[in-house]
């Protein structure tokens, strides 16, 4: 996915910058980078660095000295290198994006039709940052060209720009991935200093308050003196879900909902609706803690840590780009307790299932260390559709996800049997694998408690040997976001929002 961070002083911002940058960490580690301008010197300086074998802070820390300026931006990346420096009639400026850009191979054709240049590659590939500055240098001036991005892209665009006369922020045009403003105040109440934010998490350790939530589409220019919103926000939002159930870090808040509230709630809700049997709930560390201690409190059971993260180098599994490393270090990192196991009926929560391979591994471990009974709850509802809106994870196939492996059996099986029984002859199924299952069909498996689903989800729990699985439902999602469902992306569980695809 990505994050970036940015702020502006009225003194060397370089230290604050780097430290708010590095709260990005969770959400990548591809690339990481920053940009600094100052006015004094009228010069902008940039670093970029591979991440992939390191953390930000140890690639950048050597580095700060080299720094000037008192305003900057910067971004942890999963997918190409920035930030970019460009020069044109708008002036001279830094860009960094997240951003998921489903028709770049369009947008570089059309670009390149026009006489205009790509000149920077990451592992061969068109930098996507580079195509949002190229389509923003066609405006007329910065807002104009921003929304040449909305009218361009397809898939979903939130962006800071560096410039000589401060920082423009701009976030998605449906709002898909959050930008939070936060303003730093002196003892007699005056702003002394400005940033900008993916995650909020990044504000209290360097003082800042959260001061606007940037809306889908809105566009604002930050200084040192405060915010001045050069584009109105959109009415409609399609914020995705995901940020609250995985993504986000506890302490940080998006739409004025905290994301560990959020996860505290949907466990509780589950927890007090359940009526299995267990002895003490577990959270899959990190993201299934805050609703396993929800689901504690509203099952009257204890928590207990049967499961620990071993957090000093272990990063985030979803980030190597080999499945055979992911599993790998999905192992190595979470260290079952079988004192804490031993003779008990336990049940974990975890933040989603896409795959299932780690989850079946860990099942397989934590019944060989004693463990009475498994049972899993997950946070959201089954994966069922591919995200086309922003950088969900490493899978390329959305036969990857064990819900349609599952589907896409049944459905084999539900087409062997008609074409057997159907006396007109036809085919005979041989390719029946790759047949295409209608949206009609799968809305069937995303319908809680429909037949479909219920066979779905006990598959599921069978194949990866649970003695119970259970999902979170939409409807509490939605509850405990405190959103109307008209503003949340659910594309994922439910196969809404496609329209979304297109901005204009």
């Amino acid at each position: 996915m990505g994050g970036f961070f940015g702020t502006i002083q009225k003194k060397r911002c370089v230290e604050e910058l780097f430290y708010g940058i590095d709260y990005q960490s969770h959400l990548g580690t591809k690339r990481g980078g920053m940009a600094t301008y100052s006015k004094e010197t009228g010069g902008f300086k940039r670093s970029i660095h591979n991440l992939e074998s390191t953390y930000f802070r140890t690639k950048f820390e050597d580095e700060l000295p080299k720094f000037f300026g008192e305003q900057g931006i910067g971004v942890i990346s999963d997918t190409d290198a920035q930030p970019l420096l460009m020069n044109s009639h708008l002036g001279r400026f830094a860009i960094v994006t997240v951003a998921r850009i489903n028709n770049a191979e369009e947008i570089a054709h059309k670009l390149l039709a026009e006489n205009m240049v790509l000149s920077e590659f990451s592992s061969g590939r068109i930098n996507p940052t580079e195509l949002i500055g190229l389509l923003i240098i066609k405006g007329k001036d910065f807002v104009s060209g921003i929304e040449n991005v909305y009218k361009n892209v397809q898939g979903s665009c939130s962006m800071l720009i560096l410039t000589e006369d401060g920082i423009i922020a701009a976030r998605d045009f449906w709002g898909r991935t959050p930008i939070v403003v936060g303003q730093r105040k002196d003892t007699d109440g005056n702003i002394e200093a400005m940033a900008v934010t993916s995650e909020t998490t990044a504000f209290p350790n360097l003082g800042f308050e959260i001061s606007h939530f940037i809306g889908p589409g809105e566009i604002v220019r930050l200084t040192a003196d405060g915010m001045q919103q050069l584009r109105k926000p959109e009415n409609q939002m399609q914020v995705c879900s995901f940020l609250w159930i995985y993504y986000g870090f506890p302490t940080s808040i998006y739409e004025g909902k905290n994301v560990e509230e959020m996860r505290y709630q949907t466990g509780f809700a589950m927890g007090e609706e359940d009526d299995t049997e267990i002895d003490c709930v577990g959270g899959i560390p990190d993201s299934g803690i805050g609703m396993a201690v929800g689901y504690a409190a509203g099952h009257h059971v204890p928590f207990q840590r049967a499961i620990s993260k071993y957090t000093p180098t272990w990063p985030r599994s979803f980030m190597p780009t080999s499945q055979e490393t992911r599993n790998l270090v999905a192992k190595m990192k979470l260290i079952p307790n079988e004192s804490m196991l031993k003779g008990k009926r336990c049940l974990f929560c975890d933040d989603s299932i896409v795959r299932g391979t780690q989850l079946r591994e860990n099942t397989k471990i934590l019944k060989e260390l004693g463990a009475k009974e498994v049972h899993m709850r997950i946070a959201c509802p089954p994966l069922i559709w591919g995200c086309p809106f922003i950088n969900f994870s490493a899978s390329k196939n959305v036969l990857e996800l064990i819900t349609r492996r599952v589907i896409e059996d049944f459905e084999s099986g539900r087409t062997k049997a008609t074409q057997l029984s159907d006396v007109s002859g036809g085919t005979k199924g041989d390719n029946v694998c790759e047949m295409e299952i209608s949206d009609e069909r799968l809305h069937q498996y995303a319908q809680t408690g429909s037949p479909e689903y219920e066979a779905m989800v006990a598959e599921i729990a069978k194949r990866l040997n649970l003695d119970s699985l259970r999902f979170t439902k939409i409807e509490d999602i939605i509850e405990a976001i405190g959103l109307p469902k008209c503003k949340i992306c659910t594309h994922c569980f439910d196969g809404s929002s496609s329209h979304t695809i297109n901005n204009f």
